[in-house]
């Protein structure tokens, strides 16, 4: 039995042309194709949805109760996802990731907007602390929670093997709710 703080967390958020929707099976073709516009982001993914792997990783993203995925839609249109990961109601925190977005949403402010949406959502619900983990090559993911204000408190060496057979470095990030 899941908790109510999840089942609060895990409500479907808006703001203006951006949603994040709960993800399921009917997303599957748009999300392929948004995934598809980018197969060669996959190497820094723990996980790869490109071509190849993604219908295996999509049913095993909703297969998985640990993990509570979103759609993300600009206007009407599938542009990518985001996760909720790691819950832990215990200590009030909660990871944001899994999260990509097709190239042409990329560097258009959609990024940070979704981010900050979860991250007052989460507070919202009584969460204290938000995490990021992200591999320590993927800069462009690194200075985009940088902006969010997230502090990072260090890297995790060798945390996790990704699809690709790389011993992944993670970068530790989070953000922490006002006092």
């Amino acid at each position: 039995m899941r908790s109510p703080m999840l089942d609060r967390l895990y409500a479907e958020l808006a703001e203006g042309d951006l949603r994040l929707v709960k993800l399921v099976e009917a997303h599957r073709a748009a999300l392929r194709a948004a995934c598809a516009a980018d197969d060669d982001i996959w190497l820094i993914y723990a996980s790869s949805f490109d071509s190849e792997h993604f219908d295996a990783n999509f049913t095993g993203l909703l297969e998985n109760p640990a993990r509570m995925p979103y759609a993300v839609f600009d206007g009407a249109r599938l542009v990518g996802m985001t996760a909720w990961l790691r819950a832990d109601v215990s200590a009030q925190t909660i990871e944001i990731g899994n999260s990509y977005l097709h190239p042409d949403a990329r560097g258009t402010g959609l990024n940070g907007r979704m981010k900050r949406l979860m991250l007052n959502h989460a507070f919202a619900v009584g969460f204290r602390r938000v995490e990021f983990r992200i591999d320590e090559r993927n800069g462009r993911s690194q200075a985009a929670v940088s902006k969010l204000g997230a502090t990072k408190e260090g890297v995790l060496r060798a945390e996790r093997i990704t699809w690709t057979g790389h011993v992944r470095d993670t970068g530790l990030w989070s953000v922490l709710a006002a006092k």
